[in-house]
């Protein structure tokens, strides 16, 4: 097994230090880190779909997005200048009046493995801030994170906004949280939702043209 698959392993297998030692093991022998990049998208993956399948729950996630920014502070020094292409840019943040961040970070996590650029606007972000981000960055999706229920007005604020700014046509918007439905979807004018990151993953590589492999 490669050294790359023994770090996929380890992510999988939410082995902290063993993934520390041998991405520095792997940084020794000057390994390009869009290698180690590779394998913690596929480890990341793997972890989402473990979730998804109700096999891992929302520590492992955790583990697995703590374990994975780890990996990205030993690598960062390496990464300028390195050839890795974007998957896409997204622009993502928890919705004004709302302030939980666990389930925005760990997407963040997976989206940042699967090789994406994510803007994360933090938390209790009012809506002229996503509006001002879209034009700063011009992501292709933005999420709209929440956990509570009353974070529905604020999302349908939040993508009104958009609308009336003239960037609607411009983004595609997901709403993601242990809240939202079809019909907050439906109430927003989002695009799409989702409540776990396997699927929301899935979404936005179709919608930026990035299957994934």
């Amino acid at each position: 097994m490669s050294e790359a698959d023994q770090l996929t392993e380890a992510i999988v297998e939410l082995n902290e230090a063993e993934a520390y030692k041998i991405t520095e093991e792997m940084l020794a022998k000057t390994a390009d880190p869009v290698e180690i990049f590779a394998a913690c998208r596929k480890g990341m993956t793997r972890v989402g779909d473990l979730f998804e399948q109700k096999e891992y729950f929302l520590s492992e996630l955790i583990m697995a997005s703590t374990v994975f920014k780890g990996i990205m502070e030993l690598v960062k020094p390496r990464l300028q200048g390195a050839s890795a292409k974007t998957a896409g840019t997204l622009l993502i943040g928890t919705v004004k009046g709302d302030i939980h961040d666990i389930g925005k970070n760990i997407v963040i996590s997976v989206l940042e493995a699967n090789g994406y650029q994510v803007i994360d606007l933090g938390v209790d972000v009012p809506p002229e801030k996503f509006v001002e981000a879209i034009k700063e960055h011009t992501p292709q999706v933005v999420g709209l994170s929440a956990l509570l229920t009353d974070a529905y007005g604020p999302m349908k604020l939040t993508v009104d906004a958009i609308e009336e700014s003239g960037l609607r046509d411009r983004v595609k918007v997901i709403l993601g949280g242990g809240a939202v439905s079809d019909k907050v979807k439906e109430y927003t004018g989002a695009d799409a939702w989702t409540t776990d990151v396997a699927t929301g993953q899935k979404i936005i590589a179709k919608w930026v043209g990035d299957t994934g492999a």
